[in-house]
């Protein structure tokens, strides 16, 4: 393990303490470690450098919007090496949550979950996405 010394105004490091005391971290280290991770990560996934990943799809649509549960069903079908699994709820009785786990290559699950958002009528959607270990290209 590497030891550093870093300067952080006043201001930055309140914040930083009310987080780890909000989550729970048991230190500063620990604290600053996620938050190194996630920058990497999210660094990572703007560049374009996500390998082998999982992203968790999460959208909220229409039901009644014409055609779309069936091009959305349709979508994950002729996707189903990407698509592994959905969970479908009931919000009200025109609106529906979709959670669906995703597979494969970074820029694919990506290219997916950009078609699936960006669907008329789909009021909200995010990807949240995990690299597998060793998989950044």
């Amino acid at each position: 393990m590497q030891r550093m010394t870093i300067t952080i105004d006043d201001e930055l490091m309140g914040e930083l303490d009310r987080m780890i005391e909000r989550d729970g971290y048991p230190n500063r280290s620990e604290a600053i470690r996620d938050l190194t991770r996630l920058g990497l990560r999210t660094a990572a996934q703007k560049a374009g450098e996500v390998g082998e990943c999982v992203g968790v799809l999460s959208y909220v649509y229409d039901h009644e919007a014409r055609d779309l549960a069936r091009r959305l069903t349709t979508s994950h079908h002729h996707h189903r090496d990407i698509s592994v699994a959905s969970l479908h709820v009931h919000l009200d009785a025109s609106r529906c949550l979709e959670i669906s786990v995703l597979k494969g290559q970074g820029d694919e699950v990506r290219h997916f979950a950009d078609t699936i958002i960006s669907q008329r009528a789909v009021a909200y959607g995010e990807l949240k996405i995990v690299p597998q270990p060793g998989s950044a290209r």
